[in-house]
């Protein structure tokens, strides 16, 4: 791993002279992890940052079913919200690959926010947008039919990627449990709209055919 590829890839820090780089990374402990290995837990009290990889967050529900809240990838961070007291009683971080992370802890961190009152206004930015992402995710669960919610995720991300041929940024179970069903559900649902020649997909590489198709899915659920 590079002297300072954590706090460089990072938009809370990454916006700071070079040199305040350098001292916050003497703060991080760099650590890799392997594919399914647990990164935080209920009760951690630190910064993680995502190197390399990527990290899956969710939550366990009262019957103990695992529902993801989110994939963070490299650049991106989660547990800044523990680090200003809030209490963490169900989220997780698990690793769904090989990955490289850094992490900060709570008492470095407060020193950090003294020294540099900048970074509190980013920490204050990029939290409104982890909120939009969740907005999303509770509009998904919002519609009743699971093609509407596919129909939806599919454009969004055409929207975003800029393009109509793309890889999917989750893998079919994250994708499943993000739009609130079954792997084996959303692969049947993936087919029928190949059938309609709506998309074509092979594993992960989905190109949008018909963007008028899949739009009309999503007007004739309303």
């Amino acid at each position: 791993m590079s002297e300072h590829i954590c706090v460089s890839l990072v938009p809370l820090f990454n916006h700071l002279d070079m040199k305040d780089q350098k001292v916050i990374n003497t703060l991080a402990r760099h650590k890799d992890v392997t594919k399914g290995e647990r990164i935080f837990s209920p009760g951690d009290e630190k910064l993680v940052i995502v190197a390399s990889g990527n990290m899956k967050v969710y939550q366990l529900s009262a019957n103990g079913k695992e529902q993801l809240l989110r994939v963070v990838e490299p650049g991106g961070y989660e547990g800044e919200n523990q680090l200003f007291g809030a209490t963490n009683d169900s989220v997780f971080g698990e690793a769904l690959e090989n990955m490289e992370i850094c992490f900060i802890n709570k008492e470095d961190f407060r020193k950090l926010l003294l020294e540099y009152p900048q970074l509190t206004l980013k920490l204050l930015e990029i939290n409104a947008q982890k909120s939009l992402v969740l907005e999303q995710q509770a509009r998904f669960l919002s519609m009743e039919k699971v093609e509407e919610r596919l129909a939806t995720y599919l454009l969004d991300v055409t929207k975003v990627v800029g393009t109509t041929k793309y890889t999917l940024p989750l893998k079919m179970k994250e994708l499943a449990t993000f739009l609130g069903t079954t792997p084996e559900t959303l692969s049947r649902k993936f087919k029928q709209l190949e059938s309609k020649m709506y998309l074509r997909r092979q594993q992960k590489l989905v190109e949008i055919l018909d963007r008028e198709g899949l739009e009309s899915i999503i007007s004739n659920m309303r």
